[in-house]
């Protein structure tokens, strides 16, 4: 499956050689045009306009090794709001959606606040591009219910710090990690920020994650994917399905349990791929705190 045509990204955007990169918001770092970012791959794949030439060559590239990576991104984005939309039904009334990446309709929030318009979102990123879209994503919301936070994923104690100023962690909270872990190796932390959200959570909780897997992808695949990303300057850690579902350690599991993105309750309406086809290459899961 080949990629929207983005020939105009070049003229949109900064050149990829650009040492400086692109001005951020006030108060934020540039934004790195040169150096591809998972968030900006992400728009590009669900058909966005926000990112930059280095985001879509490495996408494109990808791409070529796995032709359906379009419809993977797509799918993941299913398992969100699918997730989403139960867990307000739940009774969840607090969200914490960590590495939210580009706003792309219709966002977290959107999803909640139809089912519970109470609802209080807090989206977190490290990318400016993301921060420059925070005015628009908060434009037309009510006052208090939904805010960004500009910070790493990796610096998850800050991350908690600051998301504790507008959620109440004395209260149930979901906190999403939708393909986030896949872009955090072992030896940057993986294990430590997932604990360290586990612990935060109390009873009533819940614990929402995606991860991109090598299960289904030869070593060779394996091999040309995560070289491919690693030359153009970002890390790619994939998971089996056993490792992954470790991060749940200690949480109670909603059924079905560590499934395939497109498996994790499908709702009426939705394709469903046959029993022997892994689509999304993506495992999802959610699970409580008890």
């Amino acid at each position: 499956m080949s990629g929207p045509d983005r020939t105009d990204s070049t003229d949109r955007r900064d050149s990829t050689d650009s040492a400086a990169g692109a001005p951020g918001p006030a108060g934020t770092p540039a934004v790195d045009t040169g150096r591809p970012h998972p968030a900006r791959m992400y728009d590009w794949m669900l058909g966005g306009k926000d990112h930059y030439p280095a985001d879509e060559e490495l996408a494109r590239r990808m791409l070529r090794i796995e032709p359906r990576l379009q419809l993977m991104a797509k799918m993941n984005r299913g398992f969100m709001h699918r997730s989403t939309r139960w867990l307000a039904r739940q009774g969840i009334r607090q969200f914490l959606d960590i590495g939210s990446g580009i706003p792309t309709e219709p966002n977290l929030h959107r999803i909640a606040q139809e089912t519970a318009p109470d609802a209080r979102v807090v989206y977190c990123d490290n990318d400016p591009t993301v921060l420059a879209h925070a005015g628009a994503l908060l434009r037309g919301t009510p006052e208090g219910t939904v805010e960004f936070l500009h910070a790493d994923a990796r610096e998850i104690d800050v991350v908690l710090e600051r998301a504790a100023k507008v959620l109440d962690f004395g209260r149930p909270v979901a906190v999403s990690l939708i393909a986030l872990l896949h872009f955090v190796s072992d030896e940057d932390g993986a294990d430590r920020l997932v604990d360290r959200v586990k612990e935060a959570l109390t009873p009533g909780s819940h614990l929402v994650m995606s991860h991109f897997t090598t299960d289904f992808h030869s070593e060779d695949e394996i091999r040309e994917a995560t070289g491919t990303a690693g030359a153009r300057g970002y890390d790619v850690s994939p998971r089996g399905r056993e490792r992954f579902t470790r991060f749940f350690d200690g949480l109670e599991l909603v059924e079905p349990g560590v499934v395939l993105a497109e498996r994790w309750r499908p709702e009426l309406g939705e394709p469903v791929p046959g029993q022997g086809d892994a689509v999304s290459s993506t495992y999802a899961g959610v699970a409580r705190r008890a």
